[in-house]
């Protein structure tokens, strides 16, 4: 096909943001234009970029890719050059007066525009399909747009506003639609997972909604991704326990322990409430794994209250954890009324020493994995393996399970095999497949 009906889409920032992308994908696709995603060489002579707006690095990372392109199109590689995004969405009068050489910035709700932009119409029956850039036997779900949370260091409810849960039926249909599309494990991703239906249905409805989808023929496993600790639904626990195929995972950011810090955070929940919901989490869904995110260096906190974070990962002991350093952004309520007052350096220091507490237990955590067998689902041959997964196990973000690959014996991507794991690492297993 004709370069001229191509269009480059480059993906930044989070998984939110790649569904977007596959949306966009299809609508083009359906308009008659071959789409290639995150292309190592781009080809065509119109590019897309989907900017992330969250923090420093990921701004930065979004002004470069767009000045990369922006060269190109002044090089005569390019004709054409649209930007959409959480950085177009917050920064768009900016970019425009920096970034002369995009054609339009769109926001990150009316990319739609950019089909009509292209003579195209946006094809309102195709609203629920979508091109998976992911391996086909997985999918990301986004359940809702926005937060209703005013947590002091955040930028996102600035960009995406408040929260809109999307209808169930229509999630359910687009369930229904990727397990025909030959897809078998979900990973429900939202801003906030357990604020879902208060808009609309005036009461929490993320249980009931995991629940129904467990019941779609041909829904292997459900992963839930970014609840929030406060009021935290606690019918999920009864709904994790009774069906199989809702993986035993949360990925629950709890971003402190401290209560002073907390409290400066305006998250709403205290280290008592927390250590709380920990417990309730273990003792009601047995072998849970819970994937967490800790901050370092907000504005205001002490030494006391960073070795009070350093006690509480040692405890509670998380499976999966990140972490990541204070990084101010405007407009948000702690750039407008706190000062930030910890040294890069220090900030930098504490997330170091945080971390090597968790590399400790999580090589200790796998560890005791070794000689147990797992179900595990095959993502890629990389090498001399097979790369899969175990259902505590999320892609990209996650450990995963490697698995030599031999010729007697061929695996085949997106299928499930019982695994038993030989040894491991730090942050990885190695196994064999059960015969």
């Amino acid at each position: 096909m004709n370069n001229k009906k191509t269009i480059d889409i480059v993906t930044l920032g989070c998984s939110k943001n790649l569904v977007d992308s596959e949306h966009l994908m299809k609508q083009l696709e359906n308009a008659g234009f071959k789409v290639t995603h995150d292309a190592e060489k781009p080809k065509g002579r119109i590019a897309v970029i989907n900017t992330c707006g969250f923090i420093g690095d990921a701004k930065e990372e979004s002004v470069n890719m767009i000045l990369e392109f922006a060269q190109a199109k002044e090089a005569g590689r390019l004709d054409k050059l649209y930007v959409m995004g959480c950085l177009s969405e917050r920064y768009m009068k900016d970019l425009e007066a920096e970034i002369p050489q995009v054609d339009k910035y769109y926001g990150k709700f009316s990319w739609k525009e950019l089909l009509g932009d292209l003579h195209k119409e946006y094809a309102e029956e195709l609203h629920n399909e979508r091109v998976l850039t992911t391996p086909g036997h997985y999918a990301y779900l986004k359940i809702s747009e926005g937060c209703d949370r005013k947590c002091a260091y955040c930028a996102i409810p600035l960009i995406t506003g408040a929260h809109v849960s999307r209808p169930m039926e229509e999630i359910l249909d687009e369930v229904k639609y990727l397990v025909a599309q030959g897809v078998k494990e979900f990973q429900v991703i939202a801003q906030e997972l357990t604020y879902y239906g208060v808009d609309l249905y005036k009461k929490q409805m993320l249980p009931e909604l995991v629940e129904r989808m467990a019941q779609i023929p041909g829904v292997e496993w459900i992963r839930l991704h970014y609840a929030y600790p406060a009021h935290f639904p606690t019918d999920l626990f009864r709904v994790m326990r009774q069906y199989p195929n809702i993986c035993r995972y949360m990925d629950i950011a709890l971003q402190h322990i401290s209560d002073n810090v907390l409290t400066a955070m305006r998250r709403h929940v205290t280290k008592a409430d927390t250590y709380r919901l920990i417990e309730q989490f273990r003792k009601e869904v047995p072998g849970i794994h819970l994937r967490t995110t800790l901050m370092v260096g907000f504005p205001g906190e002490t030494e006391e209250d960073f070795e009070e974070l350093k006690d509480f990962v040692r405890k509670a002991r998380f499976d999966r954890m990140g972490a990541f350093a204070y990084s101010e952004e405007e407009g948000t309520y702690a750039a407008q009324h706190y000062t930030d007052n910890v040294p890069e350096e220090v900030k930098q220091q504490r997330l170091n020493d945080l971390m090597l507490i968790q590399q400790e237990i999580s090589a200790e955590l796998n560890h005791n994995k070794v000689g147990q067998r797992f179900k595990v689902i095959i993502d890629r041959m990389e090498g001399d393996y097979y790369v899969g997964r175990t259902e505590f196990d999320s892609p990209e973000v996650d450990p995963e399970v490697l698995i030599e690959a031999k010729a007697e014996m061929p695996l085949s991507i997106g299928e499930f095999y019982e695994v038993e794991i030989t040894s491991s690492d730090d942050y990885d297993l190695y196994g064999q497949v059960v015969s």
